[in-house]
């Protein structure tokens, strides 16, 4: 099911029903297993093919012009968005002054400062709607309304949703006694899988040291529910019937509590499978319930294949399961148990986490044996504490909460392992089991490792390093000195701090935010709490937005200096000179406000330009650097006489997959008439280039 729903993104509906045709005539004429799989094939190719047209046709809609008023249901909360909220809303209606019509029209982004609305609330909105194809979380919308206001017209009428949005705002208030301390957002996490209020510096130190599940709300949430509905339901003299229908009806609401994540769904699903059978009188096991779940949810959504929550979750289960039967009759036994079922655990899902994120956590095991008894211990106090309003074990749970943000922020600056150093600790392991020569192998092994893991030293000329932030700008300025110079970040900050850690950076003398767009200063966002650094350089003239205000705040908050420049501003550091081209004075957009560096080191020139467009371009005029960063990732906003006279020897384009067309045609025409050796990001990932 689960191939046939990947496959079905790629492969036109008609091969599907011709797979479902095959394997209903050999499930009918030869009762052939093998046909029968190619049936479910077929099915899941149908569910994968349903799945991305409704996303195609999501992005593609057509919106209605003009100002007037959407009335529809929010399918989200109302979510932090820079220094405004967001949700997802889901159109019934579109109202102008000239007519009102029903439209069940598609996902609508709304971004607003009204920030009390949930999902399920029905929603009337007053602004203009404008096409903005994105995904939110994964899940698309086809445009964005920047509204003049926002009013909720009421609650939703479902008991389910009722009663799930009830239990989610008891949580959040009960956790209250904890203030807006890292441990509450953490506990929140545990419960609901609300962690829109943790430290980004700490949801990076969970994931790195492998820890980030334990928010994915999932299987061990849902025992403990359905554990502590049975201790409930007790004293009744319920039999096995009342407990699993009631059990289904706890299920669904506890998916609305923590917004059916795909984790959750996953977990609801199987424990349904299994409350089902109860009902029946049919024992379903582990196995059966989990292959269930997974084949009956990708056959409904077939969007969830490529779900990476939903990819790990199932894969850590799997692993979970297996290790259940490793190392029987050992003692300890809870011990025992619960190192199998980590380091099977981390073992199913290495491989995704490798796909999608690049490393994996070298001591994950360790820190989940650790933190595994702890996580337990916090969720169930903060549940008790949740649900009797009782502030004591709410003020327990936090403590508990502290000890695991410890293990993680320890645990997280320990390596990360690649591929090759995964495949190398792999070898390690089987050569120590199985080989004849164990020792040596694992010391030849060790020895690699280490090696690998090592952080590389100081560069011995001053370079230039583009990062590859995918489709973004960052660019590191690294001299034998260790001077450092930091210009913008990416979107992404543990994309920046994975490429920090790379280089073997621990203080930045320098960072030089070019102007606010999400591209350029996201990755920046909690960089002045997590590194040392000297200095901040910020546009003058410009508005610098919110994702750079809060950047600017918390630069402030821990003590480094903010320097607002413009043109003629410079510095030295290290074998580094640094010229301010631009702002030479406020421009219209913020792309011409953008801050542009010309840098000269060990013979060679180098231009950092921003989003530069062309009417500051024409403004500081023709510049000749012997390396060119393209401006704004090689879009048409360039001046082609100006990028034809300032193109150098080399031209680089910092870009990624995107939906803008970058890099345009035209501008590519320019440098390939210019003569220039152009080098991309997207085909060569950071691009390092020695100045001397």
């Amino acid at each position: 099911m689960w191939v046939g729903a990947l496959a079905g993104a790629f492969l036109g509906p008609g091969v599907g029903w011709a797979l479902i045709g095959l394997g209903l005539a050999g499930s009918l004429i030869g009762r052939s297993r093998v046909l029968l799989l190619i049936g479910v094939l077929g099915v899941g190719m149908l569910s994968g093919v349903a799945a991305a047209e409704r996303r195609t046709a999501t992005l593609e809609a057509g919106l209605p012009s003009g100002r007037g008023v959407l009335t529809g249901v929010a399918v989200t909360d109302a979510m932090p968005y820079g220094s405004s909220y967001r949700f997802v809303l889901h159109p019934v209606g579109w109202e102008t002054a000239w007519a009102e019509s029903s439209w069940a029209g598609p996902a609508i982004a709304v971004t607003t400062d009204v920030g009390d609305v949930v999902a399920g609330d029905h929603v009337s909105v007053s602004g203009m709607v404008r096409p903005k194809p994105d995904l939110i979380r994964g899940d698309p919308v086809a445009g964005a309304i920047a509204p003049r206001s926002v009013t909720v017209l009421g609650a939703s009428s479902s008991p389910v949703m009722v009663a799930g949005n009830a239990i989610r705002r008891r949580v959040q208030t009960q956790i209250g006694p904890l203030g807006a301390s890292a441990e509450a957002a953490l506990l929140r996490g545990f419960l609901i899988g609300d962690v829109a209020d943790l430290p980004r510096s700490d949801t990076e130190a969970l994931r790195r040291a492998g820890l980030t599940h334990y928010v994915a709300v999932s299987g061990s949430n849902v025992a403990l529910v359905l554990g502590a509905w049975w201790l409930v339901l007790g004293p009744t003299g319920a039999g096995n019937r009342i407990r699993a229908v009631t059990g289904l009806v706890v299920l669904a609401v506890f998916v609305v509590a923590t917004r059916w994540e795909p984790s959750v769904i996953r977990a609801a699903t199987m424990a349904s499978l299994v409350l089902g059978g109860r009902a029946l009188g049919i024992v379903v096991d582990a196995w059966i319930a989990l292959g269930g779940a997974v084949a009956i949810l990708l056959a409904v959504s077939g969007d969830l294949s490529y779900d990476v929550g939903f990819q790990l979750s199932a894969a850590a289960t799997a692993g979970v399961l297996v290790g259940a039967r490793l190392w029987p009759g050992r003692s300890p036994k809870f011990v025992w148990t619960l190192l199998a079922a980590t380091l099977s655990a981390q073992v199913a899902v290495a491989p995704l986490v490798l796909l999608h994120f690049g490393t994996v956590p070298l001591l994950a095991p360790v820190a989940n044996l650790i933190a595994a008894p702890l996580v337990t211990t916090a969720t169930a106090f903060a549940g008790v504490g949740a649900v009797l309003g009782w502030d004591v074990p709410v003020r327990l749970a936090g403590l508990v909460a502290g000890w695991i943000l410890e293990v993680a922020r320890t645990v997280g600056e320990w390596p990360q392992l690649d591929a090759a150093q995964t495949a190398g600790l792999a070898v390690l392991v089987g050569a120590v089991r199985w080989a004849k020569v164990k020792w040596a192998a694992a010391v030849v092994v060790i020895i690699v490792a280490v090696v690998a893991m090592l952080p590389p030293g100081l560069p011995p000329v001053p370079t230039v390093v583009f990062i590859d932030v995918g489709q973004g700008d960052a660019v590191l300025l690294r001299d034998p000195t260790g001077a450092v110079v930091l210009m913008d970040g990416g979107r992404e900050p543990q994309v920046l701090r994975e490429a920090l850690r790379r280089y073997g950076i621990g203080r930045i003398d320098l960072v030089v935010a070019s102007h606010g767009d999400a591209d350029h200063v996201g990755g920046l966002a909690d960089l002045p709490g997590t590194i040392t650094v000297g200095r901040l350089w910020v546009p003058e003239f410009a508005t610098t937005g919110a994702i750079l205000d809060d950047i600017i705040a918390a630069a402030v908050e821990h003590g480094v200096p903010v320097d607002h420049v413009q043109a003629g501003d410079g510095a030295r550091i290290g074998d580094f000179r640094l010229d301010v081209l631009n702002p030479v004075r406020r421009y219209a957009t913020d792309n011409d406000g953008s801050v542009a560096l010309f840098v000269s080191s060990g013979g060679l020139t180098v231009l950092l330009p921003g989003d530069m467009e062309a009417t500051a371009q024409k403004t500081i005029g023709p510049q000749h650097p012997d390396i060119l960063l393209v401006p704004h990732h090689g879009a048409a906003t360039t001046d082609p006489e100006w990028l034809a006279e300032t193109v150098g020897p080399v031209a680089v384009i910092s870009v990624g997959p995107n939906t803008y067309g970058h890099p345009a045609p035209e501008t590519l025409a320019v440098l390939e008439t210019s003569g220039a050796r152009v080098l991309t990001t997207w085909d060569l990932g950071d691009i390092v280039i020695p100045l001397g």
